[in-house]
């Protein structure tokens, strides 16, 4: 017995120091990590020598290296190495470049898989005007050859390229390093934002991403933490006539609750995010007698009236929030920036309270008149 647990005891001992030997070999040294507040699809370790590791969510790892400094020998295979400063980049995701764009970064980026018709961010169209930002075909179907004849040193898109593979092997083909910005699958609005504190890190802009990000969130701070106890639908009909809803667990919803209201179908999938279609007949049960109706305007046939807005559907006649008057719309831009967010939240709370409409500037909201 004594015997065995002598073998036990060295066995330990052994793969202790083989562990404590493999760590001391490691090229990097991690001397802290970033502290993040509501992210936790991303984290970040310092290394010696001005690195740093970032470790994604789907676990793809990015070495930052820094100017004039050289590639660590004997790193894990798996770790993409970028050389700083990053330039000439492909950013195929709206919110990202609005992030990128929020701590003036954005001649940092010269190619889009967005068309010039479908931007809303200012900044971004002038630059396109300038020939310093060019659209590159979609996330679907990039153009390989421009890619080829002047590929950027590192790319980020929206984890709707999973829905491409074969975009992804061509650009492993061509030797692109590129990153799934997972952002949209945090469950804290904030935990959104939080990523410009990524990019912040990627672009020399550090200082820039914590000022905005402290922006942003001291407007989610000035808003009171009890409930309004106003009831609200958030939805959108599309074409063919299909109701979709946001879910329980939604950003959306979670932010509409940051400002103070509340979810009009909260057991809806509060465990997921995203929409899910309903039936209007379900729905008006669910959320008839909500106090505010916000509908997503750019999924929704864009309606301009109240007139075409009940076109929509036989049903919105009879809601509630439709006789008293309190139809709002999403802007065309809600969904393309990820930099505002505090601001959005506080929208919220703004048309919740508004009972005198005393306040009459929304930034991303506007009632139906």
């Amino acid at each position: 017995m004594k015997r065995m647990l002598s073998l036990l005891l060295s066995l330990l001992l052994l793969t202790g120091c083989i562990s404590a030997q493999a760590e001391d070999s490691s090229p990097l040294k991690v001397t802290g990590s970033m502290e993040l507040e509501y992210a936790t699809q991303f984290s970040v370790d310092y290394c010696e020598g001005g690195y740093a590791l970032i470790t994604n969510s789907d676990g793809a790892r990015f070495l930052t290296v820094p100017e004039g400094a050289e590639v660590p020998q004997g790193l894990d295979e798996d770790i993409v190495t970028l050389q700083m400063p990053l330039s000439n980049l492909l950013i195929s995701s709206t919110p990202v470049t609005s992030l990128i764009n929020a701590i003036g970064a954005l001649d940092a980026v010269s190619m889009t898989t967005q068309e010039y018709d479908g931007w809303y961010i200012d900044d971004v169209k002038a630059a396109m005007d300038a020939e310093k930002l060019t659209y590159i075909g979609s996330y679907k179907e990039p153009d390989f050859e421009v890619l080829a004849s002047n590929p950027p040193p590192f790319a980020v898109f929206s984890t709707m390229i999973d829905s491409v593979p074969d975009v992804a092997d061509k650009l492993r083909e061509i030797g692109i390093p590129f990153m799934r910005d997972t952002s949209s699958q945090e469950s804290d609005p904030l935990g959104r934002m939080e990523w410009i504190r990524l990019y912040g890190l990627l672009l020399g802009r550090e200082a820039e991403a914590e000022a905005y990000f402290a922006q942003q969130k001291a407007l989610v701070a000035s808003i009171p933490s009890e409930s309004t106890g106003k009831t609200v639908a958030m939805f959108y009909i599309t074409s063919k006539g299909d109701l979709y809803t946001r879910r329980a667990g939604d950003y959306m919803t979670k932010m509409l609750e940051m400002g103070g209201g509340v979810y009009a179908m909260p057991d809806l999938e509060p465990d997921k995010s995203g929409t899910k279609k309903v039936e209007a007949e379900e729905f008006y049960a669910a959320a008839g007698e909500a106090d505010f109706i916000v509908y997503i305007w750019s999924m929704g046939g864009k309606p301009a009236t109240m007139d075409e807005f009940l076109a929509r559907s036989e049903i919105l006649k009879d809601f509630k929030a439709v006789k008293e008057g309190n139809v709002w719309f999403t802007t065309p831009d809600y969904f393309q920036v990820s930099d505002t967010l505090g601001s959005m939240i506080l929208d919220f709370h703004k048309m919740l309270t508004n009972t005198d409409e005393t306040v009459t500037e929304f930034t991303y909201l506007f009632k139906l008149k």
